[in-house]
């Protein structure tokens, strides 16, 4: 092992250079409330007040411009609820009011969320030209049973259209999401989906297990789902799939060809700063001065975000973080990545020296759930197969 090196100072270590920067936009509407979504998302009702939200997200980004002067974002992240539903037209201004009020980088990565059904197809080549340059496609599955049992609205022809669409509306940069684990699958449905989500051409696919969170329908009348025995070789069979055909899998649930890998997320991992705007957003942000390192949350209902936003009543939370929550934080984002971090970044992101961290990494090791090679360190396939034991090495003690 290449220990943690000490640094002599007992002092936050600063680097001086501030994390990169990114923007997370929120969307919190849908159609239809899937069963497993545990997601700040809300049944549309009624139609969806575009123009007042638009305004809404725009005085929520004049009201923290302060916090992050002369620095320009990277990428931004349109995600929802199904920020599809949005007309071209709103999402246009909404990025030329980013734009106008921030700088950003030349080759931005700009991601918007989509589901599949027929009437968001129509608005792909629109969404193209009004500035979104990524496209993330809800697929689940490709199997119209599947579909069904987790309450998703559209079917597979639908799904293999949507990809379809996307290309035709110039979408070289595509992201398929897919699940596992869901209720009757099999490991030859899972290994279909890959199968079909490969023939369709994304650079980018995301393959994730279905699990059960509080607040869902699901948690509260679980349907019958695939037994561990099941999961793992499921998991094994489609990512076997999505590696045979050239995606390298770069974090835990995320497959990318050369070049595609999702950099705004890659950014959340890296342990990077983000600003986050709309109904229950986060943010987290590094202050240039202190080097301290604070979360915040906006109001999560939609009625009341859209009444407080741009205000200090819309901050519905706001943390400065200590020293153990700030290697927690970052050892549950760094570890999910297959290259893991090394101690310069560990550093420039924290503000701590990496013998902040020292005895977790240590015990980690000894149990053969990190490695290290030279000064980088990352999860070994027992640890990313027991990510949450790994991760909880670093909880704080509790007295």
């Amino acid at each position: 092992m290449a220990e943690p090196h000490s640094v002599p100072s007992s002092q936050p270590a600063t680097s001086g250079a501030l994390p990169p920067l990114g923007l997370y936009a929120h969307i919190p509407w849908c159609v239809r409330k899937c069963p497993y979504c545990d997601f700040n998302s809300h049944a549309v009702s009624e139609q969806i007040p575009q123009r007042a939200y638009l305004q809404a997200l725009l005085r929520d980004l004049d009201h923290d411009l302060p916090l992050v002067a002369g620095r320009a974002v990277g990428s931004i992240f349109i995600g929802g609820g199904t920020p599809s539903l949005l007309a071209a037209e709103t999402v246009r201004d909404l990025l030329e009011g980013v734009g106008a009020r921030l700088g950003w980088a030349a080759d931005i990565e700009i991601t918007l969320e989509a589901n599949p059904g027929t009437v968001e197809q129509g608005r792909f080549a629109e969404l193209r030209a009004a500035g979104v340059n990524r496209l993330s496609i809800g697929v689940q599955s490709f199997d119209d049973r599947l579909l069904r049992a987790i309450g998703r609205i559209h079917d597979g022809a639908e799904a293999r259209r949507a990809a379809e669409a996307a290309h035709a509306a110039g979408f070289v940069n595509l992201n398929l999401d897919l699940m596992c684990g869901l209720p009757g699958q099999t490991v030859a449905q899972a290994r279909r989906d890959a199968e079909v989500a490969v023939a369709l051409g994304p650079g980018h696919v995301s393959h994730y297990q279905l699990t059960l969170e509080p607040n869902t329908a699901f948690y509260q009348n679980p349907p019958g789902l695939p037994d561990e025995d099941a999961l793992e070789p499921m998991q094994e069979g489609a990512q076997g799939v999505l590696g045979a055909a050239g995606y390298g899998q770069y974090e835990v649930s995320s497959f990318a060809r050369a070049g595609r890998q999702c950099r705004h997320n890659l950014n959340y991992w890296r342990f990077g700063d983000y600003l986050g705007m709309g109904a229950g957003a986060h943010a987290k942000l590094t202050d240039p001065a202190s080097g301290s390192i604070t979360r915040t949350s906006k109001q999560r209902h939609p009625e009341r975000y859209l009444r407080t936003a741009g205000q200090s009543a819309g901050i519905s939370s706001s943390r400065v973080l200590g020293r153990e929550d700030i290697v927690l934080e970052f050892m549950m984002n760094a570890l999910r990545l297959n290259e893991g971090f090394d101690e310069p970044t560990f550093t420039a992101r924290t503000g701590l020296p990496l013998e902040a961290a020292a005895e977790p990494l240590r015990r980690a090791q000894a149990l053969g759930l990190l490695e290290w090679t030279g000064c980088r360190a990352r999860a070994t396939a027992q640890g990313r197969h027991f990510l949450n034991d790994l991760l909880a090495l670093f909880l704080p003690e509790t007295p």
